[in-house]
């Protein structure tokens, strides 16, 4: 017996991995998601998976915990320990348009679908590692407000084609929030907001303490903001009314307002409650400037955000001399997805992308199998050919533990031509490798 100790075959927490059928589905959202993305012409961009740690602290306090990379047998002046694997995909994207600059055509309209790490504490809905799918639209000088808008219009299309359940995006504006902030006289209106980012994980009472023993607000200022957060409205009318009756009052927050009535009166074709107005969103990352959003699920008002985004004015412009404002929403695929498996919510396919798996009867009919393969895969089919010359009871079973819907057997020795077994019904008949489809 080897003396080499055994290591737990057990994946890393936070790290999730799924079976081949459940993959499957996952490959099929992902293609969905990417067409949508396509239809509205977005443009497929990847970037590395690690980016400088200068890069990733462009705007300063990101609230995320960056895995850094450094190699285990490091040379001298070895400069892996100033890398680090990205926590999101706007600031790298941020970076490649910057870098990119003379190259692109603006207003520029990228989809990325990557893996991005954060040294989260896993638990449900937080993973150290997971997939998002973001759309952006970077443009010169300024971005109209007509694609704050046009994206959430996107998400709402992905998520309903999906079949996800009941969800509601939520919309807000940074301007809103600053301007009431500089309306109540506090001097640190971005302080405020990162504890108001909080109200989900603390609760009120927690963001009041803060704000006062932390931020160092008044209670009166303390309990404004909080007034502030619970509004919530389903049309621009009745959040300038709402806002309204706080009685606040500054030129900042009069355009955030305007910005936000915009974009919820340009999607008030969408379903009632599909999309609404909740200035409780605030966005902890620095980097937004404008509209916010945050979707969230409505049977499971504890789970986490499923959508995220917003509008960041001055993002790329950390990087190069010019201004390079954008908006981008980024949909949590692995956060939905996992929620969904998680409730059962989610029927595995099959344990195969084939669609026949052909049999090899005798080692003597073996070419003749490889041969048949061979054609039905030149006509685009998915086939499996079977690895050896096994009972064709076992291979039968074979591609039903796999799933898979036919079984071809090659020409018999006998003389008859080729014939597939429909694994659903148990038929077998005849069948001509240049016009059978499954």
């Amino acid at each position: 017996m080897s003396d080499v100790p055994i290591v737990r075959p057990v994946p890393i927490s936070g790290f999730p991995e799924w079976l081949p059928g459940v993959r499957a589905v996952e490959q099929n959202w992902l293609d969905r998601i990417r067409a949508t993305f396509e239809r509205y012409g977005f443009c497929s961009v990847e970037t590395p998976s690690v980016e400088s740690l200068d890069v990733l602290a462009a705007k300063g306090e990101t609230s995320q915990e960056v895995y850094a990379l450094r190699r285990l047998q490091a040379e001298t002046g070895d400069d892996s320990g100033r890398l680090g694997l990205h926590f999101d995909l706007t600031v790298p994207f941020a970076r490649y348009v910057a870098a990119h600059f003379n190259e692109l055509a603006f207003p520029f309209r990228r989809y990325q679908i990557q893996r991005v790490w954060r040294g989260e504490r896993p638990q449900e809905g937080r993973f150290r590692e997971f997939t998002q799918c973001d759309i952006d639209v970077i443009n010169v000088d300024q971005v109209p407000l007509y694609f704050d808008a046009e994206l959430p219009r996107i998400v709402h299309e992905v998520l309903t084609d999906l079949g996800v359940p009941a969800w509601t995006l939520n919309v807000n504006n940074r301007k809103l929030l600053q301007g009431f902030y500089e309306g109540l006289g506090i001097d640190d209106p971005v302080a405020v907001i990162r504890v108001a980012d909080k109200l989900d994980k603390i609760g009120a009472d927690g963001v009041e303490k803060l704000l006062v023993g932390t931020v160092g607000l008044s209670a009166t200022q303390a309990r404004a903001v909080l007034d502030l957060a619970a509004v919530k409205a389903d049309g621009s009318a009745g959040v300038i009314e709402a806002v309204g009756r706080l009685g606040v009052k500054s030129d900042l927050l009069s355009e955030g307002l305007d910005e936000l009535s915009f974009v919820l009166d340009e999607l008030a074709d969408l379903p009632a409650g599909s999309v609404v107005a909740d200035l409780s969103i605030a966005r902890g990352l620095d980097y937004y400037t404008g509209t916010v959003y945050e979707a969230k699920f409505v049977d499971w008002p504890g789970f986490g955000s499923i959508c995220s985004g917003g509008r960041y004015d001055d993002l790329a412009g950390s990087f190069i001399r010019r201004s390079l404002p954008g908006v981008g929403i980024s949909i949590g695929l692995t956060r939905i997805f996992a929620k969904l498996v998680a409730e059962g919510l989610i029927t595995p396919g099959p344990a195969s992308p084939a669609d026949v798996l052909v049999v090899i009867p005798s080692d003597e009919r073996r070419r003749a199998a490889v041969a048949t393969a061979a054609r039905l895969r030149a006509r685009g089919l998915k086939v499996e050919t079977y690895h050896q010359a096994d009972k064709l009871a076992k291979q039968i079973r074979y591609a039903s533990r796999k799933g898979i819907g036919a079984v071809w057997f090659p020409p018999f020795e006998d003389g008859r031509d080729h014939e597939v077994k429909d694994m659903a019904t148990g038929d077998q008949a005849p069948a001509d490798p240049e016009t059978w489809t499954p």
